[in-house]
């Protein structure tokens, strides 16, 4: 933490939870440091487009001006009983002075708005009495946070109709607390009894009935967990508790992350759009590392922490007042499945298994239905490959989101569905059938999805997962209908995975292998795939 922090002072930023960068001090807060492009300011936030060539991602630009970085500094000052109040609130009068409301980049996404003033609040209620915090920044504080909730309530519409994920989420749960946070607003009675209204519909909407999340993506998913803790903490502080469908959804939702965490290092699958959001780092755990988020909205919901460890339980999200309204959550052995998602796990002493086999009602980031993640003892032996960026060149938006990323099938070098523009995709697979059955010897899952309907209307594929009770040996049968003279690959990714294997194919092959474990980082890893006509079987033996 000490380290991070004198490293902030210095003018450097942690990127997406993984890489530093330099920004310097005099860091003018619009210009991008992957491209060194700087936005105009001087233009109105509707004209800056989110996606441009010249640009590059415009996230390397909102990353700073979140302000998660002042959390940093916050329980620096705390466990160190230091106090640089200046500095947060220079920060925040230089970035206030830096961004003329509504013109540039930083006013361009209403969920970047709502978390850099969530942001600010920690800073203003830690350092509420601090003589840095003079009248003239304070003015200058309100009116920004004013014009905040304006452009938000304002805009509320494409979050909620046009877009609807964890954006939506943010946006309503800001106007929500507006008026317990910012009485002084009159406008805030208003906005907040609107924003309420929306969040619990989306809250409700976006979490399916068996705690699975809209968007198919462990990290959103946690994105989520984070805004319920937030927004649980403060509603029940005020006594103006949600509606019941907000504690349910969300205890279900810390069941089902849960259940898919690995003790060993609190990491779950790299599934689904991962772009590094960590809204408020109150942890010095890994980024990956799940366990300090849902603690702390066990503890909220339940009065019990899963881990009692200080290093795992977040700071400033402490509550002595939980609201004790369910019974806490174990962990489960064997076979469960979370239908309404599309997910089939497995967990045994030393091994857990992950497989995806759903049907989209929801807009699909990846294509990647029947993929199966592995791990031993907390290692990930059988992987999935990551996001990377959202805007990147061409072949690594077609790696990372296409199958061929996933420990899947591609037929004639085609991924499962038709990839449209940025975030599109065409013929979404569904799920026709998916269950689990337990012998004396195995666990064994079964699933059939329509798939490659861009190649054809009959197309399907269906896949057979034997996992050894007694060993770490895994039996996996693909067959592809409807596209008998088209090649078809069995792809795995496995890095330095010490693995045996076997399989009926003919013909092996070394497959391209990139890994992304933290957005805008890719490294090299390691796949093969076995070649087929209409069906394989692969037996892969894990040796420890």
């Amino acid at each position: 933490m000490e380290e991070k922090a004198n490293r902030i002072f210095k003018g450097e930023l942690l990127f997406f939870s993984s890489e530093w960068k330099n920004l310097k001090k005099d860091y003018d807060w619009v210009t991008n440091p992957s491209t060194d492009f700087r936005y105009d300011i001087f233009k109105h936030w509707s004209e800056i487009p989110d996606l441009a060539k010249e640009a590059g991602d415009i996230k390397f630009v909102w990353e700073k001006s979140r302000f998660s970085y002042l959390l940093t500094i916050l329980r620096y000052d705390y466990h160190f009983d230091k106090n640089n109040a200046e500095f947060i609130f220079s920060e925040i009068e230089s970035w206030i002075d830096a961004n003329p409301v509504n013109q540039g980049p930083n006013w361009r996404c209403s969920q970047e708005i709502s978390l850099r003033i969530f942001n600010w609040c920690f800073a203003l209620d830690y350092y509420k009495n601090d003589k840095a915090l003079t009248e003239e920044r304070w003015n200058k504080i309100q009116n920004t946070i004013y014009w905040s909730l304006h452009h938000v309530y304002h805009h509320i519409n494409f979050s909620r109709i046009a877009v609807r994920n964890n954006h939506a989420i943010t946006e309503t749960l800001f106007l929500t607390v507006s008026e317990l946070l910012f009485p002084f607003i009159s406008e805030t009675k208003k906005w907040a009894q609107k924003g309420r209204k929306y969040f619990e519909e989306e809250i409700n909407y976006q979490i399916y009935d068996d705690g699975t999340f809209l968007q198919f993506s462990m990290n959103y998913h946690r994105v989520v967990i984070q805004l319920l803790s937030l927004g649980i903490s403060i509603s029940e502080k005020y006594d103006k508790p949600f509606s019941a469908v907000v504690y349910q959804k969300a205890y279900k939702s810390l069941n089902f992350l849960y259940q898919c965490l690995q003790e060993e290092n609190g990491y779950l699958p790299n599934y689904g759009s991962n772009d590094g959001a960590w809204f408020f780092p109150l942890s010095d755990t890994d980024y990956r590392d799940y366990r300090p988020q849902l603690n702390s909205l066990h503890k909220l919901l339940t009065g019990a922490y899963f881990y009692q460890d200080d290093t795992l339980i977040e700071d400033f999200l402490r509550d002595d007042s939980a609201i004790n309204k369910t019974k806490p959550i174990t962990k489960k052995y064997g076979i469960q499945s979370f239908d309404v998602g599309g997910y089939y796990i497995c967990k045994t002493e030393n091994h857990f298994t992950f497989i995806r086999c759903g049907s989209y009602k929801d807009r699909p980031f990846q294509s990647d239905n029947l993929h199966i993640d592995v791990w031993v003892k907390g290692k990930n032996i059988l992987r999935d490959s990551g996001s990377y960026k959202y805007n990147t060149e061409e072949k690594y938006i077609n790696y990372f989101n296409g199958t061929k990323g996933h420990n899947a099938v591609v037929v004639d070098k085609h991924s499962q569905m038709l990839k449209g523009s940025r975030f599109i995709w065409f013929y979404w697979t569904q799920s026709q059938n998916a269950h689990w059955k337990e012998t004396e010897e195995s666990y064994i899952f079964e699933g059939t999805i329509k798939a490659f309907q861009q190649l054809s209307s009959s197309a399907k594929h269906y896949r057979k997962v034997e996992i050894n009770k007694n060993d770490t040996t895994w039996k996996v049968y693909d067959k592809i209908i409807g596209l008998d003279s088209s090649e078809k690959k069995q792809i795995w990714h496995f890095d330095d995975a010490k693995i045996d294997w076997s399989s009926t194919s003919l013909k092996e092959q070394k497959e391209m292998s990139l890994n992304s474990s933290y957005y805008g980082v890719k490294t090299e890893g390691a796949a093969k795939s076995y070649v087929f006509e209409n069906e394989v079987e692969t037996t892969i033996k894990y040796k420890a």
